[in-house]
Protein backbone atom coordinates (compact mmCIF):
# COMPACT_ATOMS: atom_id res chain seq x y z
CA UNK A 1 0.00 0.00 0.00
CA UNK A 2 1.03 3.76 -0.76
CA UNK A 3 2.77 5.73 1.90
CA UNK A 4 0.40 8.97 2.62
CA UNK A 5 3.80 11.28 1.49
CA UNK A 6 3.46 9.19 -1.78
CA UNK A 7 0.03 9.56 -1.93
CA UNK A 8 0.11 13.39 -1.47
CA UNK A 9 2.67 13.62 -3.68
CA UNK A 10 0.94 11.85 -6.88
CA UNK A 11 -2.57 13.93 -5.83
CA UNK A 12 -0.15 17.15 -6.25
CA UNK A 13 0.52 16.02 -9.80
CA UNK A 14 -3.21 16.77 -10.75
CA UNK A 15 -3.42 18.94 -13.31
CA UNK A 16 -5.43 19.35 -16.05
CA UNK A 17 -5.97 21.07 -18.96
CA UNK A 18 -9.36 22.29 -18.02
CA UNK A 19 -10.76 24.41 -14.98
CA UNK A 20 -12.52 21.43 -13.05
CA UNK A 21 -15.74 22.34 -11.70
CA UNK A 22 -16.23 20.18 -8.55
CA UNK A 23 -20.01 20.27 -6.15
CA UNK A 24 -19.47 19.26 -2.48
CA UNK A 25 -22.56 18.13 -0.76
CA UNK A 26 -21.76 18.43 2.79
CA UNK A 27 -18.38 20.68 2.17
CA UNK A 28 -19.10 23.27 5.53
CA UNK A 29 -17.64 20.30 7.75
CA UNK A 30 -15.79 17.04 8.19
CA UNK A 31 -14.19 14.74 5.36
CA UNK A 32 -16.46 16.51 2.42
CA UNK A 33 -14.49 20.15 3.89
CA UNK A 34 -11.30 18.71 3.81
CA UNK A 35 -11.85 17.49 0.13
CA UNK A 36 -12.22 20.59 -1.07
CA UNK A 37 -9.70 21.89 1.10
CA UNK A 38 -7.20 19.67 -0.50
CA UNK A 39 -8.70 19.89 -4.17
CA UNK A 40 -7.94 23.87 -3.66
CA UNK A 41 -4.30 23.06 -2.36
CA UNK A 42 -3.63 21.17 -5.17
CA UNK A 43 -5.20 22.65 -7.81
CA UNK A 44 -3.33 25.94 -6.44
CA UNK A 45 -6.89 27.52 -6.42
CA UNK A 46 -7.70 27.51 -9.90
CA UNK A 47 -10.71 25.66 -9.73
CA UNK A 48 -14.40 26.14 -9.47
CA UNK A 49 -15.88 24.85 -6.37
CA UNK A 50 -19.61 24.78 -4.83
CA UNK A 51 -20.47 23.98 -1.66
CA UNK A 52 -23.82 22.70 -0.74
CA UNK A 53 -24.62 22.60 2.72
CA UNK A 54 -26.60 24.82 5.76
CA UNK A 55 -23.31 26.62 7.01
CA UNK A 56 -22.83 29.36 4.55
CA UNK A 57 -20.44 30.88 7.37
CA UNK A 58 -18.28 28.26 7.32
CA UNK A 59 -18.38 27.46 3.64
CA UNK A 60 -16.88 31.46 3.44
CA UNK A 61 -14.45 30.96 5.65
CA UNK A 62 -13.38 27.84 3.84
CA UNK A 63 -12.92 29.68 0.72
CA UNK A 64 -10.97 32.40 2.25
CA UNK A 65 -8.29 29.84 3.12
CA UNK A 66 -8.01 29.01 -0.62
CA UNK A 67 -5.13 29.98 -2.33
CA UNK A 68 -6.69 32.54 -4.49
CA UNK A 69 -4.83 32.53 -8.38
CA UNK A 70 -4.21 36.08 -10.00
CA UNK A 71 -4.44 34.85 -13.85
CA UNK A 72 -8.19 34.78 -13.80
CA UNK A 73 -11.11 34.20 -11.27
CA UNK A 74 -12.79 31.09 -10.38
CA UNK A 75 -15.35 30.28 -8.82
CA UNK A 76 -16.53 29.97 -5.11
CA UNK A 77 -20.09 29.16 -4.43
CA UNK A 78 -22.51 28.44 -1.55
CA UNK A 79 -25.89 26.79 -2.06
CA UNK A 80 -28.03 26.39 0.69
CA UNK A 81 -29.70 22.87 1.41
CA UNK A 82 -31.00 20.38 4.14
CA UNK A 83 -31.00 17.39 2.55
CA UNK A 84 -33.57 15.91 4.77
CA UNK A 85 -35.88 17.39 2.08
CA UNK A 86 -36.24 16.06 -1.87
CA UNK A 87 -37.84 18.81 -2.60
CA UNK A 88 -35.01 21.55 -1.52
CA UNK A 89 -32.48 18.73 -2.89
CA UNK A 90 -34.16 19.73 -6.60
CA UNK A 91 -34.16 23.02 -5.93
CA UNK A 92 -30.51 22.81 -5.23
CA UNK A 93 -29.66 20.55 -8.50
CA UNK A 94 -32.04 23.22 -10.57
CA UNK A 95 -29.43 26.03 -8.99
CA UNK A 96 -26.55 24.12 -9.94
CA UNK A 97 -27.69 23.21 -13.65
CA UNK A 98 -28.66 26.60 -14.24
CA UNK A 99 -25.05 27.94 -13.59
CA UNK A 100 -22.84 25.16 -14.75
CA UNK A 101 -23.26 23.63 -18.13
CA UNK A 102 -20.52 20.35 -16.91
CA UNK A 103 -19.43 19.15 -13.80
CA UNK A 104 -16.11 17.13 -13.05
CA UNK A 105 -16.78 16.35 -9.43
CA UNK A 106 -19.77 15.14 -7.40
CA UNK A 107 -18.49 14.46 -3.82
CA UNK A 108 -21.62 13.07 -1.07
CA UNK A 109 -20.27 13.24 2.40
CA UNK A 110 -23.39 14.41 4.49
CA UNK A 111 -23.61 12.59 7.41
CA UNK A 112 -25.58 12.33 10.60
CA UNK A 113 -25.34 10.41 13.85
CA UNK A 114 -28.39 9.95 16.05
CA UNK A 115 -29.69 7.41 18.50
CA UNK A 116 -33.26 8.21 17.76
CA UNK A 117 -35.56 5.83 16.19
CA UNK A 118 -36.97 6.20 13.05
CA UNK A 119 -37.54 10.51 12.25
CA UNK A 120 -40.14 10.32 9.08
CA UNK A 121 -40.10 13.74 7.15
CA UNK A 122 -43.03 15.39 5.39
CA UNK A 123 -41.99 13.54 2.33
CA UNK A 124 -42.24 10.21 4.37
CA UNK A 125 -38.36 9.28 4.44
CA UNK A 126 -36.61 8.68 7.82
CA UNK A 127 -34.12 11.73 7.75
CA UNK A 128 -30.61 9.97 8.79
CA UNK A 129 -31.82 7.53 5.30
CA UNK A 130 -32.14 10.88 3.71
CA UNK A 131 -29.05 11.99 4.67
CA UNK A 132 -27.32 8.74 3.95
CA UNK A 133 -29.12 7.44 0.74
CA UNK A 134 -32.26 9.07 -0.97
CA UNK A 135 -30.65 12.90 -0.81
CA UNK A 136 -27.27 11.22 -2.59
CA UNK A 137 -29.57 9.54 -4.85
CA UNK A 138 -31.69 12.56 -6.35
CA UNK A 139 -28.32 14.70 -6.27
CA UNK A 140 -26.89 12.27 -9.04
CA UNK A 141 -29.73 12.03 -10.75
CA UNK A 142 -30.57 15.28 -11.23
CA UNK A 143 -27.24 16.01 -12.36
CA UNK A 144 -26.06 13.26 -14.38
CA UNK A 145 -26.70 15.29 -17.30
CA UNK A 146 -23.74 18.08 -16.80
CA UNK A 147 -21.48 15.02 -15.67
CA UNK A 148 -21.78 13.58 -19.14
CA UNK A 149 -21.19 16.78 -20.71
CA UNK A 150 -18.01 16.67 -19.07
CA UNK A 151 -17.42 13.06 -20.61
CA UNK A 152 -18.43 14.21 -23.58
CA UNK A 153 -15.75 17.06 -23.73
CA UNK A 154 -12.94 14.55 -22.67
CA UNK A 155 -12.95 15.70 -18.78
CA UNK A 156 -12.90 13.98 -15.83
CA UNK A 157 -16.50 13.21 -14.72
CA UNK A 158 -16.60 11.81 -11.57
CA UNK A 159 -18.69 10.81 -8.58
CA UNK A 160 -17.73 9.74 -5.02
CA UNK A 161 -20.19 9.11 -2.56
CA UNK A 162 -18.50 9.16 1.71
CA UNK A 163 -20.19 6.14 3.34
CA UNK A 164 -18.74 2.81 4.34
CA UNK A 165 -18.75 -0.09 1.59
CA UNK A 166 -18.06 -3.29 3.33
CA UNK A 167 -19.55 -2.10 6.54
CA UNK A 168 -22.71 -3.39 5.18
CA UNK A 169 -25.33 -6.19 5.21
CA UNK A 170 -28.07 -7.24 2.54
CA UNK A 171 -31.09 -5.23 2.45
CA UNK A 172 -34.80 -6.17 3.27
CA UNK A 173 -36.35 -6.57 0.35
CA UNK A 174 -39.87 -6.27 1.76
CA UNK A 175 -39.15 -3.01 3.96
CA UNK A 176 -36.85 -0.79 1.90
CA UNK A 177 -36.82 2.30 3.41
CA UNK A 178 -37.35 0.61 6.67
CA UNK A 179 -40.69 1.74 7.28
CA UNK A 180 -41.87 -1.51 9.42
CA UNK A 181 -38.45 -2.50 10.59
CA UNK A 182 -36.18 0.01 11.94
CA UNK A 183 -33.97 0.19 13.93
CA UNK A 184 -30.80 2.30 14.18
CA UNK A 185 -28.56 -0.46 13.68
CA UNK A 186 -30.65 -1.90 10.72
CA UNK A 187 -30.77 1.89 9.35
CA UNK A 188 -26.55 1.96 9.58
CA UNK A 189 -26.26 -1.64 7.88
CA UNK A 190 -28.69 -1.38 4.98
CA UNK A 191 -27.52 2.35 3.82
CA UNK A 192 -24.03 0.99 2.71
CA UNK A 193 -25.57 -1.60 0.63
CA UNK A 194 -27.79 0.94 -0.94
CA UNK A 195 -25.16 2.89 -1.59
CA UNK A 196 -23.08 0.19 -3.60
CA UNK A 197 -26.10 -0.56 -5.52
CA UNK A 198 -27.41 2.99 -6.21
CA UNK A 199 -23.39 3.15 -8.11
CA UNK A 200 -23.95 0.11 -10.15
CA UNK A 201 -27.27 1.21 -11.84
CA UNK A 202 -26.41 4.65 -12.13
CA UNK A 203 -23.28 3.37 -13.67
CA UNK A 204 -25.04 0.67 -16.15
CA UNK A 205 -27.37 3.44 -17.71
CA UNK A 206 -24.35 6.54 -17.55
CA UNK A 207 -21.02 4.70 -18.33
CA UNK A 208 -19.03 6.98 -19.57
CA UNK A 209 -19.21 8.88 -15.84
CA UNK A 210 -17.30 6.56 -12.71
CA UNK A 211 -19.32 5.89 -9.84
CA UNK A 212 -17.06 5.71 -6.41
CA UNK A 213 -18.26 4.40 -2.44
CA UNK A 214 -15.76 5.05 -0.55
CA UNK A 215 -15.05 4.68 3.81
CA UNK A 216 -12.71 6.92 4.92
CA UNK A 217 -12.64 5.29 8.35
CA UNK A 218 -12.55 6.64 11.21
CA UNK A 219 -11.70 10.29 11.49
CA UNK A 220 -11.68 13.54 13.97
CA UNK A 221 -14.83 15.00 12.49
CA UNK A 222 -17.45 17.13 14.56
CA UNK A 223 -19.89 14.75 13.54
CA UNK A 224 -20.32 13.12 17.43
CA UNK A 225 -20.29 16.44 18.58
CA UNK A 226 -23.19 17.43 16.31
CA UNK A 227 -25.52 14.07 17.78
CA UNK A 228 -29.12 14.48 19.14
CA UNK A 229 -28.34 12.37 21.94
CA UNK A 230 -26.98 14.22 25.20
CA UNK A 231 -25.01 10.99 25.67
CA UNK A 232 -22.89 11.24 22.84
CA UNK A 233 -22.36 14.80 22.87
CA UNK A 234 -21.09 14.46 26.86
CA UNK A 235 -18.56 11.20 25.86
CA UNK A 236 -17.46 12.52 22.13
CA UNK A 237 -14.71 14.86 24.23
CA UNK A 238 -13.25 11.70 25.64
CA UNK A 239 -13.82 9.40 22.74
CA UNK A 240 -11.96 11.74 20.87
CA UNK A 241 -8.83 11.73 23.72
CA UNK A 242 -8.65 7.95 24.00
CA UNK A 243 -8.90 7.62 20.35
CA UNK A 244 -6.76 10.17 18.95
CA UNK A 245 -3.98 7.87 18.21
CA UNK A 246 -5.57 5.58 16.08
CA UNK A 247 -8.16 8.51 14.50
CA UNK A 248 -6.94 10.12 10.87
CA UNK A 249 -7.00 13.94 10.41
CA UNK A 250 -9.23 15.11 8.16
CA UNK A 251 -6.59 16.63 6.17
CA UNK A 252 -4.87 12.85 5.79
CA UNK A 253 -7.86 11.33 5.43
CA UNK A 254 -9.06 14.03 2.29
CA UNK A 255 -5.60 12.84 0.64
CA UNK A 256 -6.51 9.43 0.75
CA UNK A 257 -10.07 9.82 -0.51
CA UNK A 258 -8.63 11.66 -3.74
CA UNK A 259 -6.30 8.86 -4.24
CA UNK A 260 -9.63 6.94 -4.58
CA UNK A 261 -11.10 9.40 -7.03
CA UNK A 262 -7.98 10.00 -8.73
CA UNK A 263 -6.87 5.93 -9.32
CA UNK A 264 -10.72 5.41 -10.25
CA UNK A 265 -11.39 5.41 -13.93
CA UNK A 266 -14.07 3.72 -16.01
CA UNK A 267 -16.23 2.13 -14.31
CA UNK A 268 -17.92 1.44 -10.75
CA UNK A 269 -15.82 1.19 -7.52
CA UNK A 270 -15.67 0.62 -3.88
CA UNK A 271 -12.38 1.62 -2.00
CA UNK A 272 -11.45 1.63 1.27
CA UNK A 273 -9.81 4.21 4.03
CA UNK A 274 -6.31 4.20 2.26
CA UNK A 275 -7.87 4.67 -1.03
CA UNK A 276 -7.46 1.19 -1.86
CA UNK A 277 -9.97 -0.89 -4.38
CA UNK A 278 -11.69 -2.91 -2.20
CA UNK A 279 -13.20 -4.82 -5.11
CA UNK A 280 -16.18 -7.13 -3.74
CA UNK A 281 -14.61 -7.46 0.11
CA UNK A 282 -18.46 -7.75 2.34
CA UNK A 283 -20.54 -6.88 -0.93
CA UNK A 284 -23.91 -7.65 -0.06
CA UNK A 285 -25.87 -6.39 -3.71
CA UNK A 286 -27.11 -8.48 -6.35
CA UNK A 287 -29.36 -7.63 -9.45
CA UNK A 288 -33.13 -8.30 -7.97
CA UNK A 289 -31.99 -6.36 -4.99
CA UNK A 290 -30.46 -3.52 -7.43
CA UNK A 291 -33.76 -3.61 -9.33
CA UNK A 292 -35.89 -3.57 -6.63
CA UNK A 293 -33.88 -0.46 -4.89
CA UNK A 294 -34.76 1.63 -7.88
CA UNK A 295 -37.68 0.86 -8.71
CA UNK A 296 -38.23 2.02 -4.83
CA UNK A 297 -35.91 4.95 -4.55
CA UNK A 298 -37.37 6.63 -7.92
CA UNK A 299 -41.13 6.43 -6.17
CA UNK A 300 -40.04 7.62 -2.56
CA UNK A 301 -37.58 11.02 -4.29
CA UNK A 302 -40.13 11.65 -6.46
CA UNK A 303 -40.85 15.59 -5.94
CA UNK A 304 -44.37 17.32 -6.49
CA UNK A 305 -44.13 19.80 -8.92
Amino acid sequence: MSSLSSIRNANATFNPKYTPIAVFVGGTSGIGRAMAEVLGRHTEGKVDIVIVGRNKEAADELFSKMPSPTDKTYKREFIRCDVTRMKNVEAATKEILARHPKINFLILSPGVFTTRGRNETEEGLDAKLAVHYYSRWKFIKDLLPVLNKASEEGEDAKVFSVLAPGKGSEIDLNDLGLKKTFSVTKAALQAPTYNDLMMEAFHDLNPAVTFIHGYPGVVRTSLFEKSDSTLVKFASPLVNLLLWPVFTSPEDCGEYMWHAVFNSTDGVFRTGSKGEDLGKQRYFGSEEAKKKLWDHTVEATAVDS
